[in-house]
């Protein structure tokens, strides 16, 4: 892909420097027709600036195309993957006799492949979503520590983990905003630790009131860690760092661009930062709150609510696959 950089960037640079020329030799050639002078260098500044131009927009688009390139083996190699699984097993159970046990290892494979599916379907929902601005109807008082403690349960379910693997230090916010933008936010940055976290992955979230009416909510991982010369990358669409053949991790390269889009929406901001005193990275998510005063009588100290490690019970965790 870097050979469709070359052209561009070569033709442009060539324009540019025969631009150049051309104006030094303009000013010479008419150095005592001060008013054809300055006429024929504003007319060259404006010649050399579209092409300068051109060369930025170039780049964007091949840029852009790569990105969609990118997106389009990521999809198509998480739809046919669980497709191609289910269609293995199905062909199994129906072409041969398998024990009990068999059976049930079978359906909880095709099961994962549902949810895998499922997953990548209502991903693509959530992109398309983002044109659509909600309607006065459709916006609540959100409750943030109890929609914080309910992304993080599921994210412990959809990825089979123990429920200590994310630990919540939350305090008392509510934010006025259509629920299901504030999920989409805050599912895909605990899915995002938990995908790039650790081998074994550990979150934690913390999220209390910062200067003004405003809530900081941070998504703590103990993953590698992103560059900083990445980090404003990572939020444009289709944008996933590293080789699409070479990743362990499933995803399409759209979480975080749905989640810049809606925090600009909510008008909050949204960081990136590596952990302190250790491997990992920090999102930080600021929102506006609903004023106090708005909402009653509220208990303002901080409180910490940690999701207790329940007994996991050895028959709801799949049996993990085979490397073939």
């Amino acid at each position: 892909m870097r050979s469709s950089y070359s052209w561009p960037i070569l033709l442009a640079v060539v324009m540019i420097g025969l631009l150049v020329a051309l104006i030094v030799f303009w000013i010479v050639l008419t150095f005592r027709a001060w008013t054809v002078l300055a006429m024929g260098t504003v007319f060259l500044l404006l010649v050399l600036v579209g092409v300068i131009l051109y060369l930025v927009i170039s780049i964007k688009e091949i840029r852009l195309n790569q990105r969609q390139s990118n997106f389009i083996d990521s999809v198509t190699h998480e739809l046919k993957s669980p497709i191609a699984s289910l269609k293995l097993y199905l062909q199994t159970l129906s072409r041969r006799s398998v024990t009990e046990i068999q059976q049930a290892d079978f359906y909880r494979f095709m099961l994962e492949d549902v949810e895998r599916l499922d997953e990548l379907i209502n991903h693509m929902l959530d992109a398309a979503r983002l044109g659509q601005q909600p309607v006065e109807t459709e916006i609540r008082n959100v409750d943030l520590p109890e929609l914080l403690t309910g992304c993080a349960e599921t994210a412990c379910l959809r990825y089979h983990l123990p429920t200590s693997t994310i630990e919540l230090t939350l305090s008392p916010a509510t934010v006025r905003a259509r629920p299901i933008d504030v999920e989409m936010v805050f599912r895909n940055l605990v899915d995002n630790a938990i995908k790039y976290g650790g081998r074994e992955p550990k979150v934690e979230i913390h999220s209390h009131p910062a200067s003004g009416e405003v809530v900081m909510t941070q998504i703590v991982d103990n993953g590698p860690g992103i560059p900083a010369s990445q980090r404003r990358r990572i939020f444009s669409r289709f944008v996933r760092l590293g080789s699409e053949l070479e990743r362990s991790q499933k995803g399409t390269g759209l979480g975080l661009f749905i989640v810049r889009t809606l925090v600009k929406r909510l008008k909050g901001t949204i960081s990136v930062r590596d952990r302190v005193g250790g491997g990992g990275t920090v999102f930080q998510v600021e929102l506006p709150t609903v004023p106090s005063a708005q909402l009653g009588t509220r208990n303002a100290e901080q409180v910490e609510i940690r999701i207790p490690q329940a007994p996991v019970q050895a028959d709801l965790i799949p049996p993990q696959r085979s490397p073939g």
